[in-house]
């Protein structure tokens, strides 16, 4: 009995150093190599005030994205924007949007701006300002299109509209409403304003 217990003993010795170099490997394996990380939805970096410009193929300004905190996702490839301003430089006049917060998608095709958005379009000849107050607004910066299937209100120096849904196009000017469209206009030039 004791030799053959000399005999298993190399053999257990091996099997525990496996099993503690197994256990080892996996305690230190950093946490962007584990079959779970995959899954995770964890930043990789942080950017505090960050100020992006994007300019066409001319070297003009197309547009500039303002945001207090950036905060990029690799598992999918998505950005999360705090208290984002967005300003379209359009041929016309430039348009400003502001929210609480964003999600831009992977490649900067989408811009989902959250919580008490505002778009401003600046005066122009003879337009006046134009606000638009939603909650929720889906951006697409390549086709100068914002839109939303929630409640819109509508302000200029002649009007004031409230309605469901909308699409704007920066660059070609037309607001487009969808549902539920109500307001009311007035001509500033006839009530002496």
């Amino acid at each position: 009995m004791g030799e053959r217990l000399s005999n298993l003993f190399p053999l257990m010795l091996l099997a525990l150093l496996a099993a503690l170099t197994y256990w080892l490997d996996q305690v230190v394996q950093s946490p962007g190599t584990s079959p779970n990380a995959l899954l995770r939805h964890d930043p990789d970096y942080i950017v505090d005030k960050l100020l992006a410009t994007r300019m066409d193929t001319n070297g003009r300004i197309k547009n500039t994205l303002y945001s207090v905190k950036l905060v990029h996702f690799p598992d999918d490839d998505t950005t999360e924007l705090e208290a984002p301003r967005f300003i379209s430089y359009a041929k016309s006049a430039p348009v400003t949007i502001t929210s609480k917060s964003g999600l831009v998608s992977s490649n900067g095709e989408n811009v989902y701006f959250r919580d008490n958005v505002r778009v401003v379009r600046a005066p122009y000849g003879e337009k006046s300002e134009l606000v638009v107050n939603t909650d929720y607004l889906h951006v697409l910066p390549d086709d100068n299109i914002a839109k939303t299937d929630r409640a819109v209100t509508i302000t200029d120096a002649n009007m004031i509209i409230h309605a469901v849904g909308m699409e704007m196009n920066s660059e070609t000017r037309m607001l487009k409403l969808n549902a539920q469209v109500r307001g009311a206009y007035y001509d500033s030039k006839r009530s002496g304003k």
